[in-house]
């Protein structure tokens, strides 16, 4: 599957549930995104506290789906191409030089 064809089914799912409506109480703007986003990204971590290795690969799964589907939404409603901001950022740190620890 293509990262748009997941993209059009995450717009499918938001605006089935009414999230794109006006007065949705979920309103799904950037910046409210960009929250959740943080947020799920902090529920991926919990699953790290205390710990190195994953108690529950099934329910980091679905955190890191999250994740995903904030991240993809988010480009997608500040009209950011995703996959080439990534193949542009992955063309930049080719070129980078990180100090040694």
């Amino acid at each position: 599957m293509e990262l748009k064809d997941l993209e059009a089914r995450m717009h499918d799912f938001v605006r089935g549930k009414g999230w794109y409506d006006k007065n949705s109480p979920k309103s799904q703007t950037p910046r409210n995104l960009a929250a959740s986003l943080a947020i799920e990204a902090a529920e991926v971590l919990e699953h790290f506290q205390w710990r190195e290795d994953v108690k529950d690969r099934q329910a980091l799964a679905g955190e890191l789906a999250d994740v995903a589907l904030y991240l993809l939404q988010l480009a997608s409603v500040t009209d950011i191409d995703l996959e080439q901001a990534i193949l542009d950022k992955l063309a930049v740190n080719h070129e980078r030089e990180w100090p040694a620890p």
